[in-house]
């Protein structure tokens, strides 16, 4: 059947910047350069701007973002094969198929169930002579950083990266290693990721870096341009990894819109986690701002056992949702042999978690009403 509130409409997200978004591409036709180029750097500019980060390289998606990253501290000597980065549990496989692409040892740590991000409570008894780094994941827009974190990094000497890829326009309200900033510029480096679905989407692939060190960005940038610090000048083994412009042409169009967007989806949150009341539904933690979680998913908890019932429910009465995520990292088929500390939590979130619209294209009249068929539904 149609659904009446659909998880998720592209068209609906997209339709508000369409003129826009069609000029931006007549423009990048026009322009005759179609790699690298303005639009390229005219994004760069825009994406410092807003973070804070001094130095910003668009590359090719998200996950490609994180490698380059680790990638890049391997090429520097900061990391070495067979060293360790500690990393949510809780968290899409992304974030540990880049540590392990590097020849990194991935070690999960287990969620907090109020944020569903990684327990900072729990980082330092992860942390070995080999660790060399911790990835902190904002996910599903949550803001995954606290003064807990930014004293362990400091203590133990460890990079921080973190995978921003669900967290664009967030803002920390502890201090970090640089003090109280937007995410992507809270510690040494970031990964985003511009997919379509995200709360800042392209029309395709793309992503960035953003890093306060200058090296590490002169290193990202040759990596991702076939190792090459100038034309014909390939001083790493590196990749192909660069940002197309008419993706950037894209987002230029829609990044100034990014507070205003999680503004809407911050709305829409609230409408959900006043109205929803059932006791096997487990709403998530409110935010006491609007910027230090960004919805980018509204996933709330189903703990009866029932989750199947309950998404099946909600779709005969035109209400789409999704899981995010049902299989965690460490349980995927390509990390049967991870080995890892007890993730409880995280296992206990990957059997109860449902995700419930919250983009572009669902009002806040729509969460409502939504709100009231979940209260209604009998299982």
């Amino acid at each position: 059947m149609k659904m009446k509130y659909p998880f998720l409409d592209l068209g609906a997200v997209n339709t508000p910047y369409a003129d826009e978004l069609v000029k931006a591409a007549e423009r990048v036709v026009r322009s005759g350069r179609y790699v690298g180029g303005e639009e390229v750097e005219r994004l760069e500019s825009m994406l410092s701007g807003m973070t804070g980060a001094p130095y910003i390289i668009g590359v090719s998606n998200g996950l490609d973002a994180l490698r380059l990253i680790l990638k890049g501290y391997v090429a520097l000597g900061v990391m070495k094969n067979g060293d360790e980065v500690i990393v949510p549990g809780n968290t899409y496989v992304a974030s540990l198929l880049a540590i392990t692409d590097a020849g990194l040892k991935p070690v999960p740590v287990d969620a907090d169930i109020q944020t569903m991000n990684i327990d900072s409570q729990l980082v330092e008894k992860a942390v070995t002579p080999k660790t060399k780094a911790i990835m902190t994941v904002h996910l599903y827009g949550r803001v995954a950083w606290d003064n807990t974190l930014a004293d362990i990094a400091k203590r133990y000497g460890l990079k921080v990266i973190e995978d921003n890829a669900q967290g664009i326009g967030g803002i920390a309200t502890t201090a970090g290693l640089y003090g109280s900033r937007r995410t992507g510029s809270l510690g040494d480096a970031a990964a985003f990721s511009f997919y379509p679905t995200k709360n800042v989407g392209a029309l395709g692939d793309a992503g960035a870096v953003a890093t306060h060190d200058k090296e590490l960005a002169m290193t990202v940038r040759a990596l991702a341009n076939y190792g090459s610090d100038r034309r014909y000048h390939n001083i790493y083994l590196g990749y192909n990894c660069r940002l197309d412009p008419m993706q950037a042409a894209m987002l230029t169009v829609k990044l100034p819109h990014t507070d205003r967007e999680n503004a809407d989806r911050f709305e829409r949150a609230v409408t959900y986690s006043r109205n929803i009341q059932r006791p096997d539904v487990v709403t998530p933690m409110m935010s006491e701002t609007v910027t230090d979680n960004v919805w980018h998913q509204y996933v709330l908890r189903v703990t009866n056992g029932k989750r199947a019932e309950f998404i099946s429910r909600l779709a005969e009465n035109g209400v789409g949702t999704d899981i995010h995520y049902a299989t965690p990292p460490h349980r995927q088929p390509c990390y049967a042999g991870l080995p890892h500390s007890a993730l409880p939590v995280t296992e206990l979130l990957a059997d109860e978690v449902v995700s419930l619209p919250i983009a572009t294209g669902t009002s806040v009249k729509d969460a409502a009403e939504i709100s009231e068929i979940i209260n209604r539904l009998e299982l």
